[in-house]
């Protein structure tokens, strides 16, 4: 296949931030955007505008962050300044299509992402945007390709949205069931973490070197690796056979027992209940609870919930290095309706979660689809 540079089918403007005077919020100018922080999934949301512009965008051209995170993506759909955060992108609809450029720079955030320089926040520059191959296929070809992509990338944000409505489903559930806790109107049970629990430890007070899966290691989470309602094992470190002995004598997670993040992202819960035996770092600490009690799927809601979650923001301390001790964590507010009602709502959880396999299932199968197109038509 033969390709092309960007810079041969595109205009490319890189964005300037204009003086900060020129800024208003009463729709005074064109609508100003500064970065990936102003983008919505196809078009920016306007929060600021700008009387005096030093780069302006036009109506359909692709909006790129060009500062991290690098390589998100918009389209203007009206007349725009940019900051320094944005590159606009005007293709030359005489050789090429705007959605083939655009599903074409969607499978290139990688590659910018890997040339992005600077010490505090990385950036690429207009070199690295001209230098972009493109395919030079036929306008037929281009338009074929990203009609399939736009099909495809529909039904996985359709599945996308049916895993977020499931979710909610399970929250309006647990409200119905127990009410707001805030306001604990069905009068349940007032307690503490402390109280409900007989365990709260974290991990190691240092990091523990990688010996590698493949090596015969245990993993080693963290808070990044609670993802999603998960415990991702995929991006976890792999300590020794002697490390991992050592970490489970300070805090030894078993199934049936409650993570909870304390460092950096702070109050995030997830219940245990995998048969992989790991050990946790510093940031996640290990709640132990008398089971006869407490339901831990009725518990790990409880924690994720709006009234808890406030309380561990509340007791988190420090701006760059976030914490929340043990002793503080002790101290969230929560209640404890009766055990069979704990249970009736762990079983309409797992009857929703049923379908949320089947819908993940689904979109897996759709992004492997995605992600193999998109490989084969930009290489």
């Amino acid at each position: 296949m033969e390709y092309i540079s960007l810079k041969d089918v595109c205009k490319i403007n890189m964005g300037q931030s204009p003086d900060s005077s020129s800024y208003n919020d009463n729709e005074d100018g064109i609508p100003f955007f500064q970065g990936n922080a102003d983008f919505g999934e196809r078009y920016p949301t306007t929060k600021v505008w700008c009387n005096a512009p030093t780069k302006i965008a036009q109506p359909e051209d692709i909006l790129i962050s060009v500062r991290a995170p690098i390589g998100a993506l918009n389209f203007a759909k009206e007349e725009c300044c940019i900051g320094r955060g944005l590159a606009s992108l005007t293709p030359d609809r005489s050789k090429v299509s705007l959605e083939f450029i655009y599903w074409l720079l969607k499978g290139k955030k990688a590659e910018l992402n890997s040339k992005g320089t600077g010490s505090t926040f990385k950036a690429i520059s207009r070199k690295v945007l001209e230098e972009i191959m493109v395919p030079a296929i036929e306008f037929d070809k281009q338009h074929e390709y990203a009609e399939i992509l736009e099909k495809i990338y529909n039904v996985i944000q359709k599945r996308k949205e049916e895993l977020s409505a499931l979710d909610d489903l399970i929250k309006a559930r647990f409200v119905e069931m127990f009410g707001d806790p805030g306001t604990n109107p069905m009068g349940w049970k007032e307690t503490t973490i402390g109280e409900e629990c007989f365990y709260i430890k974290d991990g190691p007070h240092k990091s523990l070197p990688d010996i590698g899966r493949e090596n015969g290691g245990h993993p080693f989470i963290s808070v990044r690796n609670i993802v999603d309602g998960c415990i991702d094992f995929s991006t976890a470190k792999y300590i020794s056979d002697e490390d991992y002995a050592d970490a489970i004598k300070k805090c030894h997670p078993e199934k049936g027992d409650m993570l909870y993040s304390k460092g950096g992202t702070t109050g995030i819960a997830k219940l245990i209940d995998v048969d992989v035996e790991f050990a946790n770092w510093v940031h996640v600490a290990v709640l132990k609870f008398d089971k006869k009690k407490l339901n831990g799927v009725f518990f790990e809601n409880m924690l994720n919930g709006v009234y808890c979650y406030e309380q561990s923001q509340r007791l988190t301390k420090g701006i760059a290095n976030r914490d929340l001790v043990l002793s503080a964590m002790a101290q969230i507010k929560m209640y404890r309706p009766p055990m069979e009602l704990q249970q009736q709502f762990a079983a309409f959880v797992a009857q929703v979660t049923k379908s949320k396999v089947a819908v993940q299932k689904a979109l897996d199968e759709a992004q492997l689809l995605f992600d193999s197109l998109m490989q084969q038509y930009f290489g």
